[in-house]
């Protein structure tokens, strides 16, 4: 497996994370690790990620793509990748946050990518992995079909100091979840996920990439939409669903699954009470904007993916199917 760092080569600061993870891979996936010039390496050019890409797309003996982690750059390598070399040699590709880009890339070439599953924040997990995250990684990359997802019993939002090895000696702290949230579950829809990391989503918007500019392309998929630890206000989050609105995107969803909303960072440690107020405004702002644009889509919130812990792994461009009456989502890996 290749392990890459299209936006951020922060294991050349944070090795433990890393490490652990490429120790994971090995023996809990039976997956051995190939790195490239800039995995280890911060502040590389986007001219020289775009040289891993390819060189990991066009080896044969690689047979899958992870992300070390996400970032806010990557958006600066695109113009630099070669569709043709990349659609000739189509891998699994995992990775989320920063990486929207390039999953939306590959999307766009007909390959289909997974949202999630990167190398430092879930397979390089603090004391363990957790269960539900390594099961549907481990599906993604190893089977094929229907994976139904389940919603979490307990969850995390809140790190610890990566750079300090007792971060690494016991679980993370987690917190009771309680379970997705439904709005309009009147019935079953069907088709190909669509989206990412809103703020993501939203520079890609402005600087004109990737992004059908007739929004019939995407009718009829079913929305996947996730927040970062940025903890945009519940106003921007209105703001780029409204813009998103007003290109003609958001009505052409039947479906939104919403991630649980990060609500706590090293620069914003909230408390309990403030998390899930915070986590409350977001719900509603993302109401707001359907009642607006999109009033007959279903949503699903606090579905157990982006950037929260345990994490699910979307199939990007992949097959999801969410039936309402029966409270279910399934993917298709």
């Amino acid at each position: 497996m290749a392990i890459l760092s299209p936006s951020s080569g922060l294991p050349e600061v944070l090795p433990l994370p890393y490490e652990l993870g490429l120790k994971r891979l090995r023996e809990d996936f039976g997956l051995e690790p190939v790195e490239y010039p800039t995995t280890r390496k911060m502040s590389s050019t986007p001219e020289e990620r775009a040289a891993d890409i390819h060189a990991a797309f066009s080896d044969p003996t690689i047979k899958a793509v992870m992300a070390t982690i996400g970032g806010d750059d990557q958006i600066t390598v695109l113009p630099y990748l070669d569709r043709e070399l990349i659609r000739a040699n189509p891998k699994p590709f995992f990775g989320y946050s920063d990486n929207t880009n390039l999953l939306l890339f590959l999307r766009n070439l007909g390959m289909v990518a997974y949202h999630g599953g990167c190398l430092m924040t879930e397979i390089g997990r603090p004391y363990a992995l957790h269960p539900a995250t390594a099961d549907s990684v481990r599906a993604a990359l190893f089977t094929s079909g229907p994976y139904e997802l389940r919603p979490a019993e307990r969850y995390r939002d809140t790190d610890r100091d990566w750079a300090d090895p007792a971060t690494f000696d016991r679980e993370p702290d987690t917190q009771p979840a309680d379970g997705w949230i439904w709005h309009q579950p009147d019935r079953l829809v069907e088709g190909r996920a669509w989206g990412g990391n809103l703020e993501i989503l939203s520079w890609l918007l402005m600087a004109d990439r990737e992004i059908a500019r007739d929004p019939a392309a995407y009718e009829g998929g079913v929305l996947f939409l996730e927040t970062s630890e940025e903890l945009p206000s519940a106003d921007e989050v209105f703001r780029i669903l409204r813009n998103m609105g007003e290109r003609g995107l958001l009505a052409r969803f039947p479906a939104l699954l919403m991630g649980r909303a990060k609500a706590w960072s090293f620069q914003r440690p909230n408390a309990t009470d403030d998390k899930r107020r915070y986590a409350t405004e977001q719900r509603e702002a993302v109401l707001r904007a359907l009642a607006a644009y999109a009033p007959h889509t279903m949503a699903v919130f606090d579905v157990d993916l982006g950037h929260t812990d345990p994490q699910l792994v979307i199939p990007y461009g992949g097959w999801i199917s969410v039936d309402g009456p029966a409270r279910r989502i399934t993917v298709t890996y």
